[in-house]
């Protein structure tokens, strides 16, 4: 006879065996790594817990639960730094269809049971979820997310995937002396990273020096590298993060460039670059984190990757907490008009 299913908090002497647990899942990610996730509390705050369903002494499904605090409760949902956080269970081999989708369909719904009413808020983005129905039968809603994912197991083919014009611009980029580096000069990061998403109109991810540690405790922790572009005279003109960690899938969380080598194709040598660097490290793919719809997305599906959909489970928030929610986000409406108001008009003054 079969085990019980349990749900539980796990201790931190069961971390090892999570760790292993995460690199086999298909919905795995460096994300739900307990190093990542106390590496992005001590830096960002928060904390987190692993909440694991297990057949016995085995772990079969589970979820990193990254928690925070607010006036109107406790939430769990994505953030910056943070792009997956869903459930993962584990692959099952099985002669039958209907077996592996009724062992699956068990393991969702004893997590269900156990995050249903936990929190006043739960957002979860499961990359490798397929379903959802044992979360919508309870209440639950579900929607899609897309990000693009580079297949990394053969680069002849990944090469050949790329559109030609960035081809053109990666090999430009060599001819006119640029170099690719894989190290940690953060400085050489952040300053792209600043000015790309003020040129955006959004805020860095986090301030200089929690950023600074973030980063160089991944280092540390071999869960994440910065790949660097330079100029023939050695400054940093792109520069991206990837996330490592046991699973086969890298992730791209965060890139920036100097516009004006963007011209010579800095930003696509540098995609290129990593995508070989990672294949040494022995990555099958990497993720290149979110396909909305605006011009970043249209370059990231030129690097022949596939369009990939993730399931977005929200519970049914506590009443007061949804009411606060709307009425912060019609707050924020609001003040993004009026900027919008000033900044027009200040245009028309100058």
């Amino acid at each position: 006879m079969a085990a019980a299913l349990t749900v539980g908090t796990l201790a931190e002497s069961d971390y090892p065996r999570w760790e292993k647990f995460v690199a086999a899942a298909p919905g795995g990610s460096v994300y739900s790594l307990p190093g990542y996730l106390d590496a992005l509390c001590t830096a960002a705050g928060g904390r987190f817990r692993l909440l694991a369903a297990r057949q016995g002494e085995e772990i079969v499904g589970g979820v990193a639960l990254y928690e925070r605090d607010s006036r109107l409760g406790t939430f769990v949902s994505p953030r910056l730094l943070l792009y997956y956080n869903g459930i993962m269970v584990r692959k099952y081999e099985t002669q039958y269809p209907s077996e592996s989708t009724g062992r699956v369909l068990r393991v969702l719904t004893a997590l269900e049971e156990a995050l249903r009413g936990s929190h006043a808020s739960v957002n979860l983005r499961s990359r490798g979820l397929l379903d959802a129905r044992p979360f919508l039968v309870q209440g639950w809603s579900t929607t899609p997310s897309y990000s693009y994912v580079v297949d990394l197991t053969d680069l002849t083919a990944a090469w050949g995937k790329i559109e030609q014009n960035l081809r053109r611009l990666i090999e430009r980029a060599e001819s006119q002396g640029l170099t690719f580096s894989e190290d940690q000069d953060f400085d050489g990061f952040f300053g792209l990273h600043a000015s790309t998403l003020g040129r955006h109109g959004t805020g860095v991810y986090l301030p200089r020096e929690a950023f600074a540690r973030f980063i160089a405790v991944l280092g540390e922790r071999n869960l994440g590298r910065l790949y660097l572009v330079r100029s023939p005279d050695g400054r940093v003109v792109a520069a991206q993060l990837c996330l490592l960690g046991p699973h086969p899938v890298s992730h791209t969380a965060s890139a920036g460039a100097d516009p004006e080598f963007n011209k010579v194709g800095a930003s696509a040598f540098l995609r290129w670059r990593a995508f070989q660097a990672l294949a040494a490290r022995g990555y099958r793919g990497n993720d290149l984190t979110d396909a909305s719809l605006n011009p970043v997305t249209h370059f990231k599906s030129q690097l022949g990757g596939t369009l990939e959909v993730t399931l977005v489970l929200q519970n049914r928030q506590r009443r007061m907490f949804q009411l606060g929610t709307a009425l912060t986000d019609a707050g924020w409406t609001v003040r993004g008009r009026l900027s919008a108001a000033a900044r027009r008009l200040l245009g028309r003054q100058s």
